[in-house]
């Protein structure tokens, strides 16, 4: 394919990408107003229109109320055009389970649940997506999130030892036929709250969390961005040089006398490196009354003006699954100039 005739096939899809998110947040619109809302001249938005109500991804509605003229067609983004199947694996207090949710293309939830396992490997994972495509056969993408980390689409380290070299992404793609995204948990976390912030600026913003049973990791946004490293490593806290064995963290990590400092110089080393305005605290061994502790031992090491907001956050599986549901989304969105994978 010459670059011509390339570049006229990547505006196109830049054009379809425009029009479908117009109408996604204007939940209904005419050629006139997608225009208006995309830049795009009235005569593309109905070619592109047509086309995508012959694959049923639009649905033309009844006709605007006519002002003595012509009355103007309407036109709704169909929301069941297709669906992504949501998944995350978690480990706490030895217990393994899987958490899922079955969403619309605007991240409606259609169902969820949760299941509890014994042992939670590749082979769970797939029988569970295996269901739920059974279920709901318009599921378009899938994604995953782990307790560890995934360099070149094979999970390397996670808490939940079964899954270790598992090649989650290429076994789940060819055998569907679908997007995959398999991600760090804690990057989930981040990015479903970030995004609940509704910041009008890029921030700077990072999670910690410290469960019980389980070393500590983070998740970072810089402007706005997940961070996640040259081989995805970044986050992995617990590696941090505390000057003592994993195995010697480790059980300070499960004293509150000893945990304590250890969280400050986690806190004081990612503000030191990467300077966020918030840094949020999630998981049991934190307790509300730990903060202005692990504060004031952090003011050792880092000049106040620089020390970022500390917080607890709540619920932290709801954003977890809140940004699982935004990836996987952006999963199936032309990137080019509008959404950057985060892979």
């Amino acid at each position: 394919m010459n670059q011509i005739a390339n570049n006229s096939i990547r505006v196109k899809k830049i054009n379809q990408e425009l029009i479908k998110q117009a109408l996604k947040s204007m939940k209904e619109g005419t050629k006139s107003t997608i225009a208006t809302a995309t830049g795009l001249s009235i005569a593309t938005c109905g070619n592109i229109l047509n086309e995508l109500m012959e694959t049923g991804e639009v649905i033309e509605t009844e006709l605007e109320p006519s002002n003595g003229g012509r009355p103007a067609r309407r036109f709704i983004y169909n929301v069941d055009f297709s669906y992504i199947a949501c998944i995350y694996a978690k480990i706490e207090d030895g217990l393994q389970s899987l958490t899922y949710a079955v969403t619309n293309s605007v991240g409606e939830r259609v169902d969820d649940g949760c299941i509890k396992a014994e042992s939670i490997d590749a082979t769970t994972i797939d029988h569970l997506i295996g269901t739920l495509i059974q279920a709901y056969n318009n599921i378009k993408a899938v994604g995953i999130g782990i307790p560890g980390l995934v360099h070149r689409g094979v999970i390397n380290i996670c808490d939940i030892k079964t899954l270790i070299h598992a090649p989650l992404e290429s076994l789940l793609r060819e055998k569907y036929e679908v997007e995959v995204t398999v991600e760090n948990d804690m990057n989930l976390t981040v990015y479903g709250f970030y995004k609940q912030q509704d910041y009008e600026e890029d921030k700077t913003i990072a999670v910690v969390t410290f469960i019980k049973g389980a070393f500590p990791g983070a998740g970072m946004m810089i402007d706005g961005h997940i961070h996640k490293g040259n081989t995805r490593f970044a986050g992995e806290v617990s590696f941090l040089p505390f000057g003592i064995s994993r195995e010697e963290q480790f059980t300070r990590l499960g004293q509150t006398e000893t945990f304590i400092p250890l969280a400050a110089h986690t806190i004081a080393s990612l503000t030191a490196v990467i300077n966020p305005e918030t840094i949020a605290l999630t998981g049991e061994q934190v307790r509300q009354e730990d903060v202005p502790h692990i504060y004031q031992n952090c003011l050792a090491f880092i000049p106040e003006e620089h020390m970022p907001h500390l917080i607890v956050l709540d619920h932290p599986d709801d954003y977890y699954m809140n940004g699982l549901i935004a990836i996987t989304l952006e999963s199936l969105t032309y990137s080019l100039q509008l959404v950057e994978k985060r892979r």
